[in-house]
């Protein structure tokens, strides 16, 4: 049975994604850096606002503002790209988040 569709209101929403098993998701300066050029671009493409974000090495919160129901596509194309990069970059396969 499928999950019930996400409400996405226009608003303000606080974000929080772990990595798998609590596992790191940022081993280098650079994982950091290339993370947030995917957050700036994917919120442009999107039309989010960044209010405020926090990357730790396992997990990461963001503070954002959408105007569009488009809070899922944003997400998915944030975490799909990085997890690309990231399961690439240390030659590892399967979900990263």
């Amino acid at each position: 049975m499928p999950r019930k569709p996400r409400i996405e209101i226009p608003g303000y929403y606080h974000i929080i994604n772990r990595g798998v098993e609590q596992r790191t998701v940022f081993k280098e300066e650079e994982d950091y850096e290339y993370f947030i050029e995917l957050l700036c671009l994917h919120a442009k493409n999107y039309g989010i606002v960044i209010h405020n974000y926090c990357l730790m090495s396992n997990h990461y919160h963001l503070l954002i503002e959408i105007e569009q129901e488009n809070l899922s596509k944003f997400m998915r194309q944030l975490n799909m790209n990085y997890a690309i990069y990231f399961n690439k970059k240390y030659h590892r396969s399967g979900h990263l988040w």
